[in-house]
């Protein structure tokens, strides 16, 4: 009690100068929570966008070629067929499995009773349509491989949609609707998405196929991988894979525009290299930030030494040893270092709290989608706790050396110290 009293004595006769240390204390621990927490909030919101999709999966769609090649010119206009699914079956066993085609037809008319829904897209999927683009269903359940075999006129709606025609998502199921004058039985609704218009409803790709006679087209195709997990594979695969989808429109092998390969696997690994880049960067950013602080510290535990050196003096004079000395100085730098630390933490937790109830609820509405650019901007408790104890430590040896040569410094010397 003795030596708090000493410290709160000090403290208050040096206001400014203490005020000035748990300154810089505190805004050293407040822009690192600061950082973290505004950065945890894009990494977020681009993990959450990613989630979207089935991460070891691929989508592939037609393009336009752009070289000349055994005659043709370049702009030829590449469609996929169902040679190319059977290619992409049969030539990548190693790598691929769960291949499935998925064709469209635009601006439909969805009619149920005297309810009806315009310019709305008709998808003719695979089941694997499912759990590659994360379909959830909300209601009965989404096209099977039955449905597929037996080119049945099912249909899977949006909730969206559903609402629309009847008020209810689960009182469409089982029931009849039309889709350009065409019957559908109504087997499953989807949740709506943020990120899509939610018009889509989903039939057989064979049922499609038939009904609107798209002939060999596959439209796009969609598979799982496996066995690929560095980039390196993933681009070594992409180029194997093109080579000879190109070779079989009569298409350059090396031409990177005839198809699109939208590759999540490979997406989300450039995507986890990137954020470790940023949380590195922020890191770097934030201990210099606390390193500012370490020094500021540092620096004023030596002008308070030096301005005590005469009062150690005569402590020494009248009988302190050393010891009580240093330890007075490493209690006070202690204290001080965990209290506006403290605040610090404090200060910053409420500004994460702060992005996350302004700029974290923020959903841009394009029109065509919704999409979140900033979400849980939060730190842990853990790091918080971590930064504070590296304050405190590093405060705690700012205070040592000076203390430890004043305490050493003979009582004769000190009194005549000025």
């Amino acid at each position: 009690m003795e030596i708090l009293k000493e410290i709160w004595s000090t403290a208050r006769h040096n206001k400014l100068r203490t005020c000035l240390t748990g300154f810089a204390v505190a805004w050293g621990i407040f822009m690192i929570v600061f950082l973290l927490g505004a950065g945890n909030g894009l990494i977020n919101a681009n993990q959450l966008q990613m989630q979207r999709f089935l991460a070891s999966s691929v989508e592939v769609s037609g393009r336009w070629t752009s070289k000349a090649f055994r005659g043709y010119k370049e702009g030829r206009k590449i469609t996929l067929n169902e040679n190319d699914i059977a290619i992409t079956s049969n030539t990548f066993p190693d790598y691929v499995e769960d291949v499935g085609g998925r064709v469209s037809q635009d601006g439909v008319t969805v009619t149920y009773g005297e309810k009806y829904l315009t310019t709305q897209n008709l998808l003719g999927v695979s089941p694997n349509e499912a759990e590659i683009n994360k379909r959830v269903i909300k209601k009965g359940r989404f096209i099977n491989q039955r449905d597929l075999n037996e080119k049945r006129k099912t249909a899977v709606l949006s909730e969206q949609q559903a609402k629309e025609l009847a008020g209810n998502a689960g009182r469409l199921l089982g029931k009849h609707i039309n889709i350009d004058n065409i019957a559908y039985v109504v087997v499953g609704v989807t949740q709506d998405e943020e990120m899509e218009q939610n018009n889509n409803i989903f039939t057989p790709y064979t049922t499609l196929k038939t009904l609107y006679n798209k002939g060999d087209e596959a439209g796009n195709i969609l598979f799982k991988i496996r066995h690929l997990d560095t980039e390196e594979a993933n681009v070594r695969f992409e180029e194997v894979y093109r080579a000879r989808i190109n070779i079989a429109h009569n298409a350059a092998p090396d031409d990177p525009y005839s198809i699109g390969i939208w590759n999540r696997k490979a997406e989300n690994l450039q995507m986890d290299t990137g954020m470790d880049i940023i949380r590195k960067a922020l890191w770097i950013v934030g201990l210099f930030t606390l390193l500012s602080g370490i020094v500021g510290v540092s620096n004023i535990m030596l002008i308070t030494v030096k301005e005590r050196t005469h009062e150690f003096g005569i402590r020494k004079a009248i009988g302190a040893k050393p010891w009580h000395i240093l330890r007075m100085i490493i209690i006070e730098s202690i204290i001080i270092t965990t209290f506006f630390g403290y605040i610090g933490v404090v200060c910053g937790l409420a500004a994460n709290e702060y992005m996350d109830a302004t700029a974290g609820q923020m959903v841009i509405d394009t029109g065509l989608f919704k999409m979140r650019t900033f979400v849980n901007p939060t730190v842990g408790l853990d790091v918080c706790l971590q930064t504070l104890i590296v304050m405190i430590v590093a405060g705690t040896l700012a205070g040592i050396m000076p203390a430890w040569r004043a305490a050493r410094i003979r009582p004769i010397e000190a009194l005549r110290y000025e």
